[in-house]
């Protein structure tokens, strides 16, 4: 096994199955476009930052402490500017 196949398996341990995560960031994405909120890029890639951890949390382990702590690093940051 290549280092890369070993990066990746660990990652499917805590991140789960890459279509099944795919498939919820996707639909979680979706339903936020819904939105007709007006929103500045920094709102939009935090909006997709999260919607992407929310993904692995679904998918992946939903005791990895990262998720939950990057999820709200992103709110910080949109908070910071608004």
């Amino acid at each position: 096994m290549n280092k890369l196949d070993k990066i990746l398996e660990e990652r499917g341990k805590t991140n789960g199955d890459f279509t099944e995560m795919c498939t919820t960031i996707q639909r979680l994405k979706q339903a936020m476009l819904m939105g007709h909120m007006k929103r500045e890029s920094f709102h939009n890639e935090a909006i997709d930052m999260i919607c992407h951890k929310l993904g692995r949390i679904a998918a992946g382990d939903p005791n990895k402490e990262d998720h939950w702590r990057d999820i709200a690093g992103y709110a910080t940051l949109v908070a910071d500017r608004v």
